[in-house]
Formats: C-alpha cells, sequence, structure tokens
C-alpha cells in the first residue's frame, strides 16, 4: 500500500497570511454596484509619447532579453531626472538598478542588507507588504507606532526605539510621503532624522515612490542629507501613472547597487524591453506628467477631505501621495473598529475604503480612502457615505 507523500513546506511561508489590504479588498471583490476607493491605482492614462514608445519597440523587435540591470538609456534616465528634481550627485547607469516595481526592490534590498535576526525599524502605521517581506528574509521587525505623532517618527522616538530592542537594529524602512497617511517631514524634520540615523549607523531604505506628488510642501530626498547610508527606491507607478508596467528603481552609492543587483539577477533577470522603452519616454517627454496629476490631485484631496469632515471624522492634514487616513466618527466608534465600519459601509453604503487595521494594530478605528479615483468616482463615494451615515444615526 502506498503511503500518502508528506513533506513540510518553508514554515514561514506556510505561517503566512493574505495581508489584510489585499484580503479586505477580495472579500468585498464581489459586492455589486461597489464604488472602490481601496487601492492606489491612480485614475488617469498614460502620456501618449510613452505609449508610442511601446508600440515603436514591439514594431522594432524589442522582444529579447534585456540588459539585466535595466536598459542603459533608462538608467541614465533616472539619474537625470532624480539628479533634477530633488537636487542629488548621481554620476550614471552604475548608480540604478530597476526592478519590478518597489516591492521587488524591497525584497532585493532586505536580502542585500539584512541577516537572518537582524532588525528593521518600521514607522507605523506603514504599507502592509512590508512586513511580510521581513518575515521571509527572517529578519526581526521593530515597529514604531506614530499614531500619536501626526504619523511622523521623531529622533526621539527612534533614540527609545533602538535602545529597546533586544537584537540588532540594522535599518530603517522611511517610507514619505505615507502610504497610507499622506503625512510627510519638513527639511528641518528630515535633517534631524537624518542626524540620528547617522549617530545609529544605521541603513536607511528611503521609500519615496509618492515624492513627485506633495501638496504645499517641497519633497526633499533622505539621499540628499545621509548619501552615504541611504538607498532610495523610487518609480513610475504614483508619478506617470504607469502600475502595470512594474517599473521600480533602487538607486545608491555603485557599490551597494553591485550588490542589489546580485539579489535582483534571481529574482527578476531583468524586465520586458517594451515596457523600459516606456519608461525611458515617461523620464525624457512625459516629465510633467507628475505635475499635471499632482494638481488634480490636491483638488482631489481638499474635496474629500472637506466631505468626510462635514461627516464627523478625524481628518489629518495629508501633504502627499493620495490616501486619507481618518478616524471614524466618535459616535460610531463604540464597540466598531474600522474594520467592522469598513464592511458596514461596502455591503450597506455601496463604497469600499481600506481598514486601517491592515496598516497597524494601534490604528483599528482608522480607514483610508484613496483619493487616486476618478472624479465621478469620488463624488458618488462621498455622496453614498454620507447618506449611509446619515440613515445609521437617524436609525438610532
Amino acid at each position: 500500500m502506498s503511503q500518502e507523500f508528506v513533506q513540510p513546506i518553508n514554515q514561514t511561508v506556510q505561517a503566512m497570511t493574505i495581508d489584510g489590504l489585499t484580503g479586505f479588498q477580495k472579500k468585498i471583490a464581489g459586492i455589486e454596484d461597489l464604488v472602490y476607493l481601496t487601492f492606489g491605482e491612480p485614475g488617469f492614462n498614460i502620456e501618449d509619447s510613452i505609449k508610442d514608445a511601446v508600440i515603436d519597440g514591439v514594431k522594432n523587435n524589442h522582444s529579447h532579453y534585456a540588459v539585466a540591470e535595466g536598459d542603459l538609456v533608462l538608467r541614465q534616465a533616472a539619474v537625470d531626472n532624480y539628479n533634477e528634481k530633488f537636487d542629488l550627485n548621481f554620476q550614471g547607469p552604475e548608480n540604478v538598478v530597476v526592478t519590478s516595481g518597489v516591492t521587488e526592490a524591497i525584497y532585493a534590498l532586505f536580502q542585500t542588507l539584512l541577516n537572518p535576526g537582524d532588525g528593521v525599524l518600521i514607522p507605523t502605521p506603514a504599507y502592509p507588504p512590508y512586513y511580510a517581506a521581513i518575515n521571509i528574509i527572517g529578519g526581526k521587525m521593530l515597529k514604531v507606532d506614530t499614531s500619536q505623532s501626526e504619523f511622523k517618527i521623531t529622533p526621539q522616538m527612534v533614540d527609545d526605539a533602538i535602545a529597546s530592542a533586544d537584537f540588532p537594529v540594522k535599518v530603517i524602512l522611511f517610507n514619505y510621503p505615507s502610504n497610507p497617511t499622506g503625512a510627510t517631514y519638513t527639511e528641518t524634520e528630515l535633517r534631524a532624522l537624518a542626524e540620528t540615523f547617522k549617530k545609529h549607523h544605521i541603513w536607511v531604505i528611503s521609500d519615496e515612490i509618492y515624492a513627485e506628488l506633495t501638496y504645499d510642501i517641497k519633497h526633499v530626498s533622505m539621499m540628499k542629507l545621509l548619501p552615504e547610508q541611504t538607498v532610495m527606491i523610487t518609480g513610475l507607478s504614483k508619478s506617470h501613472a504607469m502600475t502595470g508596467y512594474r517599473i521600480g528603481f533602487v538607486i545608491g552609492s555603485a557599490e551597494i547597487i553591485a550588490e542589489v543587483s546580485k539579489v535582483h539577477d534571481t529574482l527578476t533577470f531583468a524586465l520586458p524591453q517594451v515596457t523600459q522603452d516606456g519608461a525611458i519616454a515617461a523620464l525624457t517627454q512625459a516629465k510633467d506628467a507628475p505635475a499635471k496629476m499632482r494638481k488634480v490631485y490636491q483638488r482631489r484631496r481638499d474635496f474629500v477631505v472637506e466631505k468626510m469632515t462635514a461627516m464627523g471624522f478625524k481628518v489629518g492634514n495629508p501633504q502627499g501621495a493620495f490616501y486619507i487616513f481618518a478616524r471614524i466618527p466618535e459616535d460610531f466608534s463604540a464597540g466598531v473598529d474600522g474594520l467592522d465600519f469598513a464592511w458596514a459601509l461596502a455591503t450597506e453604503g455601496g463604497v469600499g475604503v481600506a481598514p486601517g487595521i491592515a496598516f497597524s494594530d494601534q490604528t483599528a478605528e482608522y480607514i483610508r480612502i484613496s483619493y487616486a479615483a476618478n472624479d465621478d468616482d469620488l463624488a458618488s463615494g462621498m455622496e453614498r457615505m454620507a447618506a449611509w451615515i446619515d440613515q445609521k444615526r437617524a436609525s438610532r
């Protein structure tokens, strides 16, 4: 009699669950006539110059393996773009590797910088895939709750967290403007943090994917302030509405990029050349695309903040990205967390939002709204949400 084959798989992977953001999105996916204000999917089409470059690439048979680290022209265009926009001083393609979005960039950097058991300091609330990546690599998380400090980490909070850790803290994963809160930092705040990171001799993975979408404040890159300890990750998904193209960049010293490239080779090898053709056009022919979108996003932000404040939400002052992270109205909060609220809003009110607990245990009474959605969806979503809240209040 043959025995059933049983062979255990990786225990870390087996213990993983779908993150709260993706899981909730799947949970509400079957609801009819739902207005989705959940994911950070820009409500814009890409510029025609980008489309034309991709079409030309197809016609010119750019269907073979590309350069593993990324097309040389694209890498130089990335260097030129970020040098110009953020006053940086990179030299050339040796300072960039092109990755499959920021998601791969995060994994490649963790694999490069961390040994098993090394710690990563993460200001929370934070983008959920960060947590999974650290677990898979075998790192340790040192979460720092920022919900009581306007969703910003301070030098004192960094000092206290590192002093309390019983494992070596080697990296801080520093995302600004922030997903999910939209919070960002002044240059004065960043300089103080840079001095603190320098004092503790920790690597800074500076996730600046939303850097070109800031409002009322100028973005200052940590790479400018602490270049010797910083590796920047960014890409074109948000700045140019190219989410499906999966163009990410890891930018840093030639020495660290050479090491990251070793890991990248094993994860992705190379992105399709035709999508890189489009990325070259984005950085050379569609350089003004982020500025155009930024004006629209700022108008949408102001619209959503006004509407949600009138409904009784506690809304901060998001100065970047395209998210509103709001505490649910006090008269709804007794015995109800953001997950319950978000589920009821979806099933009864017809509006999909992200529950705050997906980003941090300390923000269970929050929800996240993405105002990357188009104007019609935002208007409909706010109208439906207000009607649902009014109906719930009237029925009490």
